[in-house]
């Protein structure tokens, strides 16, 4: 990892960021909606956490690190990145529409393993599943579901943060028999603590989720 230089250090200080939206903020996680508009002062940054982003938009973003060297790269609808802590950048968007993300600070709770002892199969991985990344803190996930067919039964082990990615509704019926609607949109974004267990099932418009379960 590349370490600031103090000129570039001095250079993060005098730019003023552009303040993203805070969705979620618990002990976990703080989720934010941040958007990089073509022509606007670039955001600096410097992360104190691991992070990860997932994009809303089909864009581009030019990208200029410590060492003064800049590249414009395009990023697309539901891709997932991960950023470590420490990285210290300059963002500027170079696109119309502006690129838009989703973006999640890993905080550093240490959080032991919880074994499934429900008898139902893990949430994942699951048939219809695409595994995006997957590293020491996060396992990200591209998932679709299908009118009319609902998931087999079973049980989050993890903390999840869900992004998701198409306008619709689904229902969530839990062990219990409990019955949740929910009403998704692009750009939704939920915390969804572990130790669950629940079949769900898309009953109107498209379902399309990115997933990224907490480790």
């Amino acid at each position: 990892m590349l370490k600031p230089t103090l000129a570039f250090l001095l250079l993060l200080a005098g730019l003023a960021p552009q303040l993203p939206a805070k969705l979620i903020d618990n002990e976990r996680v703080t989720v934010w909606e941040a958007t990089w508009p073509k022509g606007k002062p670039p955001t600096a940054h410097q992360n104190k956490y691991d992070q990860v982003a997932i994009e809303l938009a089909n864009a581009s973003v030019r990208i200029t690190t410590p060492d003064g060297k800049s590249k414009t790269s395009s990023v697309k609808f539901g891709q997932a990145s991960f950023t470590p802590k420490g990285v210290a950048q300059i963002e500027e968007g170079t696109s119309d529409p502006p690129r838009r993300a989703i973006v999640i600070d890993l905080k550093d709770a240490v959080v032991a393993p919880l074994e499934n002892k429900s008898g139902y199969p893990d949430a994942f991985p699951r048939d219809g599943a695409k595994k995006l990344l997957d590293n020491a803190r996060v396992t990200i996930w591209d998932y679709s579901w299908t009118t009319g067919k609902p998931t087999p039964m079973h049980f989050h082990a993890k903390d999840v943060v869900t992004i998701y990615m198409a306008t619709g509704e689904i229902r969530s019926t839990a062990l219990d028999g409990t019955v949740v609607v929910n009403m998704i949109s692009p750009g939704l974004a939920k915390f969804n603590p572990r130790n669950r267990t629940h079949t769900e099932e898309l009953i109107k418009g498209a379902g399309r989720a990115i997933i990224v379960e907490l480790k």
